[in-house]
């Protein structure tokens, strides 16, 4: 009896989520929601956003687990309708659009933004805590310039990777530098509260 009781409380100290954790997943997604409503249109049907920070601030101040859950909040109420996602645009086809792909790629980099390297150099962690992130970012522009491509039919994969490699991608890695900086000290401060 005694193991099974040891057992459950390890088990649920694990996977359980503090009512403090539960706010701050919600808030994130709530300010991802805000943060995609500035966004520039473009001609090709991708705008110009900064969502790419906020998906790199929460998994830096949040972590892998709450950042990923706060992500896949934010897309599960776009998803159902609510007019989140970027010019107040809501519902499933949007996941299955031009930018749809952007969208299920940040589940990647919200997991790559939230790891915490413990190496045990210094040096290393810090490396890792902004190479981690840039990885994702890339990866998210592999993720949705792939899904663009498919649905586009007048542009190949390479000429979406081209264009994604000026319009794109050197604005979101400043970005995503930008969110590790500032979500590195608001981490610190949330854990000290």
């Amino acid at each position: 009896m005694n193991t099974v009781k040891s057992f459950q409380t390890k088990n649920s100290s694990v996977s359980r989520i503090t009512t403090k954790e539960l706010v701050l997943t919600g808030m994130f997604a709530a300010v991802l929601a805000v943060i995609s409503q500035l966004s520039i249109p473009m001609p090709t049907g991708v705008p110009i956003t900064i969502q790419i920070f906020g998906v790199a601030l929460i998994g830096t101040v949040l972590g892998w687990r709450l950042g990923f859950l706060s992500t896949l909040i934010y897309i599960l109420l776009g998803a159902v309708g609510l007019p989140v996602f970027s010019n107040f645009r809501g519902g499933i086809q949007f996941l299955l659009d031009l930018t749809g792909g952007y969208k299920w790629g940040w589940l990647i980099m919200v997991l790559l933004c939230g790891i915490r390297p413990k190496t045990g150099s210094k040096l290393l962690n810090t490396i890792l805590i902004f190479l981690l992130p840039i990885l994702g970012t890339l990866l998210d522009e592999a993720i949705g310039g792939l899904q663009w491509a498919a649905l586009s039919g007048d542009m190949s994969v390479s000429a979406v990777f081209s264009y994604s490699i000026v319009a794109f991608v050197p604005k979101d890695i400043i970005l995503t530098v930008i969110a590790v900086t500032t979500g590195i000290p608001i981490r610190k401060a949330l854990s000290q509260q």
